[in-house]
């Protein structure tokens, strides 16, 4: 909790962004060390002038423990890239935010998430595609994640919550700032069955440079993104743009090449976006099944199931890790380590690979379902 407000802090600086918050974290060994450092061992690393000069100016600006308290005052959390319930998917990002202020509940079961977008001037026939897609995704177990905009955005939302399903909202202003108000009654439905999410502190406004921002934490979050209606200016083609350079699968849905609501998704298509005629276009190319979500969600609710196996998990990762580099950095003998692997695998949280090599049973394009 003491190092908590220093990344707080760091977030509410203008200039200091992800990429120079790990590089001064790398370079004083600690946040603490970086908020109090000089001015001269602050250009040293690299910062510019602004940028010191807004850290700086933040120092005598900012009472830390007061923007801890504030995040508590308004009933939400605050979580950093150090915190385990920091969501997986998204800390794979380069560019993950250092911290994600949370509202609602994040579940590990959110690493199956679809994220949902569209323009915000939806016609009624977009808004029913979006409940005859999201309908069958929500029962097959998919978190669906979308930006609280008008539109298509609502459709997403309101639809994952009459299905019974969860749904994350992403903020392009402070969680105590809902943008539009038109949907602060949803907002509310939202905090009890997922969550309101956003990297921005409270009290930002939702200003119109947030927003390309607030995107790649949408497609961020998600497995995949799908467009259901956008002309050609849209904000949800860049979400798809966005989500593509990370990785994530892009889906589209056809529609008239006369009509204006489809001429962005139509281009996403013609340039390679997955056509989606329903939801199982998309459950096939994520290669799930409806069952394997349940499946691995529940398998996920009993794990880690003792102390081992929690110190385990804090450093397995996709990336592959030889036991012997296990051993080391949990600092667990080799005996107790072997177990704890063999039941783990047994469970399906984790794989192992040649050479005593393993790592978490997670990937996106895979069936997590044993072999």
């Amino acid at each position: 909790m003491s190092m908590r407000k220093y990344w707080l802090g760091f977030n509410a600086v203008k200039g200091i962004g992800p990429v120079r918050l790990r590089a001064l974290r790398t370079h004083f060994g600690n946040l603490e060390a970086a908020w109090f450092a000089s001015e001269a061992e602050l250009q040293a690393v690299g910062l510019d002038r602004r940028s010191r000069a807004n850290l700086l100016k933040a120092r005598t600006a900012i009472n830390l423990d007061q923007l801890l308290q504030a995040v508590d005052d308004l009933g939400a959390t605050a979580l950093t890239l150090d915190d385990p319930d920091y969501p997986m998917l998204l800390r794979e990002l380069p560019d993950a935010p250092p911290v994600l202020y949370v509202k609602g509940t994040l579940f590990d079961a959110d690493q199956w998430a679809v994220a949902v977008v569209g323009t915000r001037r939806a016609t009624t026939h977009g808004r029913d595609i979006t409940c005859e897609l999201v309908t069958p995704l929500v029962h097959a177990g998919i978190t669906i994640v979308s930006g609280l905009a008008l539109g298509i955005d609502t459709a997403a939302h309101k639809t994952a919550l009459d299905a019974g399903g969860r749904t994350l909202a992403v903020l392009g202003c402070g969680l105590d700032v809902i943008y539009p108000p038109e949907n602060r009654k949803l907002a509310a439905a939202i905090i009890e069955s997922g969550a309101l999410v956003s990297e921005f502190p409270p009290g930002t406004r939702p200003e119109g440079k947030n927003f390309p921002v607030r995107n790649r934490v949408i497609s961020g979050l998600s497995l995949g993104v799908l467009v259901v209606e956008a002309p050609e200016s849209s904000g949800a083609l860049l979400t798809a743009d966005i989500a593509a350079d990370q990785g994530r699968d892009v889906f589209a849905v056809p529609g008239r090449i006369t009509s204006k609501t489809s001429q962005g998704t139509n281009r996403l298509i013609q340039i390679g976006a997955k056509l989606v005629m329903s939801a199982d276009d998309i459950l096939d190319e994520l290669n799930l099944t409806r069952s394997t979500v349940e499946t691995q969600s529940q398998i996920r609710d009993v794990a880690p199931a003792n102390d081992t196996e929690a110190a385990l998990l804090q450093h397995l990762s996709d990336e592959p890790l030889h036991i012997d580099d296990l051993c080391q950095l949990s600092g667990l003998p080799i005996t107790t380590v072997s177990s704890a692997l063999a039941l783990m695998e047994l469970k399906n949280i984790i794989r192992r690979h040649e050479g005593m090599h393993y790592t978490l049973a997670r990937g996106r394009g895979e069936s997590y379902l044993l072999d």
